[in-house]
């Protein structure tokens, strides 16, 4: 890892690379990307060497494009990043003020004393990022399960309702081919004040059902017989 001379810390495209697992190519690729688009600024190229002490081009990237790099490629690392981020900012060398110039010396130590607060602020920042996402996720788990436990609560109703409804192709399979009458049934449904219910068929999307006890009414037959 290189440091461009400044008073800025910067992170190479190849360390970016390592962090989340990627190959060095492809960060460039995205880096360029965002260039293009105009997200992040032109970083600077330099050579950096590889485990293997070859010279690889490389972009330096600010602290800022880093997270907006790495959230492209792998937002899963970005706690990592904040970390690698807070070591190498307390690598970064304070310069000593110059005590023979008062003025000189408490305008570096308020320098160096923003610079500082600047990082807490952004590590507080990161946290309480990650923190939303986790909480984001947690109510999207929530609301997902409790969609899945109010279908399981409809199917039960369902369940509950064909011990006591019937469809006319279910009856004809039950007595054997005997033939039923819709409209018959129908009457029988206004008659009684029991409405027929909707239900699934493979066929023909949804077909009705009927009461047993308009069953019974019409028929003289019941789902126990």
């Amino acid at each position: 890892m290189n440091l461009i001379n400044s008073k800025s810390v910067t992170m190479s495209s190849l360390e970016i690379a390592d962090l989340v697992g990627s190959r060095h190519d492809n960060v460039r690729v995205t880096i360029e990307r965002l260039v293009d688009r105009t997200v992040i600024q032109p970083p600077a190229l330099q050579e950096v060497k590889n485990d293997r002490g070859q010279g690889v081009a490389t972009y330096m990237i600010c602290k800022r494009d880093s997270f907006v790099i790495v959230a492209q490629l792998s937002p899963e690392f970005t706690a990592a990043l904040v970390d690698r981020w807070q070591e190498l900012e307390s690598r970064q060398s304070i310069s000593i003020p110059d005590f023979s110039n008062p003025a000189a010396a408490a305008r570096a130590w308020a320098e160096q004393f923003e610079i500082a607060q600047g990082m807490m602020i952004e590590r507080d920042q990161a946290v309480a990022t990650k923190a939303e996402i986790g909480a984001r996720r947690e109510a999207t788990a929530m609301n997902t399960a409790s969609q899945a436990v109010k279908k399981v609560a409809a199917l039960e109703v369902q369940l509950d309702h064909s011990k006591e409804y019937c469809t006319i192709k279910r009856m004809e399979m039950l007595k054997h081919g005997q033939k039923f009458e819709w409209r018959r049934l129908k009457s029988t449904c206004t008659e009684m004040g029991i409405p027929a219910i909707d239900v699934f068929d493979q066929n023909y999307g949804t077909v009705k059902s009927y009461h047993v006890d308009v069953w019974l009414e019409a028929y003289g037959i019941g789902l126990d017989d």
